[in-house]
């Protein structure tokens, strides 16, 4: 079970680093139950695999060339966690600001439950504060 839940989050983690819209929604169709519960702060009132392709939408429109690269992943019964490390230019409007071409480098943790091999359930923690502190142009 722990490997095929591996598996199914890779498949998820390829597409996004694809930088491809079309390739990030096809994979969550794939792998995210269609009544996904995400437990981050989102900027909509949207659910399900709805929220997460919004997510990918805003991302990829303030950071053009996002890439995500895994760090730790502890997998253990349903639950799988991985800790990532995102980096990217911010060429597209974010949480209100408006492009300022910096480079961001930042950290995230998501637990992610499976339920029948498809990612049903997500936790979520972003380093937010790193995110805006670069974008204002504080490099510490």
């Amino acid at each position: 079970m722990t490997t095929t839940n591996k598996a199914a989050f890779s498949r998820f983690h390829d597409a996004v680093n694809s930088g491809d819209l079309d390739a990030i929604s096809k994979a969550i169709d794939e792998v995210v139950a269609p009544d996904l519960v995400f437990h981050a702060p989102v900027p909509s009132d949207l659910t399900g695999v709805q929220v997460l392709k919004q997510v990918w939408v805003t991302l990829l429109h303030a950071f053009p060339d996002i890439q995500v690269t895994t760090e730790d992943v502890v997998a253990e019964g349903d639950k799988v966690v991985y800790r990532n490390t995102v980096t990217g230019t911010h060429l597209g409007e974010y949480r209100g600001l408006p492009p300022t071409g910096r480079s961001v480098r930042y950290d995230e943790i998501f637990i992610i439950r499976f339920a029948d091999g498809l990612i049903a359930e997500i936790w979520g923690v972003v380093d937010v504060f790193a995110q805006l502190r670069q974008l204002q142009g504080d490099p510490s």
